[in-house]
């Protein structure tokens, strides 16, 4: 179902990000975001030629994390291709410092303690937040996979996360009803 109908508008700014989750050959993943702004109208850029041209990408920047299926960071690179100024892209090198983080409770929180306000980039470390979720995503299986390998009976991660996974509702009943409240 579609959002109700707005009023008149006009677009003033669009933010692309794109999350994409890979199972490399070393048996490694690699979790790409890339974030792209645009303006529909022409903005003031000293450090781009006096410019930065309507449909131009303001920001335009990349993070690769690489992990491994307990979700522990093994690289981490960033690289700004374009940001307003000249020196945005000075601060790529900084995100490194991810390496031998684990993305899991508190992640958000280590992230920022890290590269918040001045040791980072504003932008960089937003697109950290939906990497982060697809990092879960891609290597779901495998660590269900690992998990049903080391024989772990845990109360799994995603049981009261939201909704759908309520220890009280149907989805839980039904694929583990050893965790179940309605059981």
């Amino acid at each position: 179902m579609p959002l109700t109908p707005p009023v008149g508008r006009k677009p003033m700014h669009t933010r692309t990000v794109t999350c994409r989750g890979y199972l490399r050959e070393d048996g490694a993943w690699d979790i790409e975001g890339h974030l792209v702004d645009t303006k529909p109208y022409d903005i003031p850029g000293e450090d781009r030629g006096g410019t930065i041209a309507a449909g131009a990408h303001l920001h335009d920047m990349w993070i690769r994390l690489t992990v491994d299926t307990d979700l522990n960071v093994l690289d981490a690179q960033a690289v700004i291709d374009n940001g307003p100024y000249g020196i945005c892209g000075d601060i790529a090198p900084a995100f490194s410092r991810l390496k031998g983080l684990s993305i899991r409770s508190g992640w958000s929180r280590r992230t920022r303690e890290l590269l918040g306000g001045t040791r980072g980039c504003t932008h960089l470390l937003e697109l950290l937040g939906p990497m982060a979720t697809t990092a879960f995503q891609t290597v779901y299986a495998a660590r269900v996979e690992l998990d049903q390998a080391r024989g772990a009976t845990q109360r799994p991660g995603l049981i009261n996360g939201c909704h759908a996974y309520a220890d009280d509702g149907p989805i839980v009943l039904r694929r583990w009803p050893q965790f179940s409240k309605r059981a």
